[in-house]
């Protein structure tokens, strides 16, 4: 027969565990961001620049290492733009912004929580391709380190998930060669935005 001592033993036992996990410093961020640069990306041999928007799904890890901070990792799948000279389709190109940074949550643990943050970018360029007129060119792009600047807010949907709107700034520039000659730089100084749901580990 089951004796009252075992039961309350086995609840003492489970205790600790059910408070660990509801207190998990973890949470994995699951959603899409669109990636805008500014309109005006500068000259590029001695023409206007712009750069495409791309959307993609995007995914973070946020740490809560003190009452109302965190520190979260962004990644993405390939973000796919077309650079543009004087309007014209001139490269194609893919990039990987992982982004670090800490962040500040007002009101943590109430409904709506909304929060800012700032970090550093580091920004991957790889197959590049010229089109058009560069069609066949060797196109270089530098790699890129830059700031970022985070806010959005956080709204509760239950003890484990949430909901999440943001926008990042991230400060990315890099140096173009075509066949081994500077063109100059590209200033694509993206605002990043997009909703996800976090999981509370």
């Amino acid at each position: 027969m089951f004796q009252p001592k075992t039961l309350a033993f086995a609840v003492l036992l489970a205790a600790p565990i059910a408070v660990q996990a509801a207190e998990s410093p973890w949470t994995l961020h699951f959603g899409a961001h669109v990636v805008d640069p500014k309109s005006d990306t500068g000259q590029l041999a001695g023409l206007p620049s712009s750069v495409s928007k791309s959307t993609r799904p995007t995914f973070s890890v946020e740490y809560r290492f003190a009452p109302g901070w965190s520190a979260e990792l962004l990644a993405a799948l390939p973000f796919q733009h077309e650079v543009r000279l004087d309007g014209t389709r001139a490269v194609s190109v893919k990039q990987l912004p992982p982004t670090f940074g800490v962040l500040y949550h007002f009101m943590e643990g109430g409904k709506v929580s909304p929060f800012v943050g700032a970090g550093v970018n580091y920004t991957w360029f790889f197959d590049k391709k010229g089109r058009n007129a560069l069609d066949g060119a060797h196109v270089q792009m530098e790699n890129s380190w830059g700031a970022a600047g985070h806010a959005g807010v956080d709204i509760r949907l239950d003890d484990r998930w949430t909901f999440t709107v943001d926008a990042r700034y991230m400060d990315i520039d890099t140096k173009v060669k075509v066949n081994g000659a500077r063109v100059g730089t590209a200033h694509v100084d993206p605002w990043v935005y997009g909703l996800s749901f976090g999981y509370r580990l």
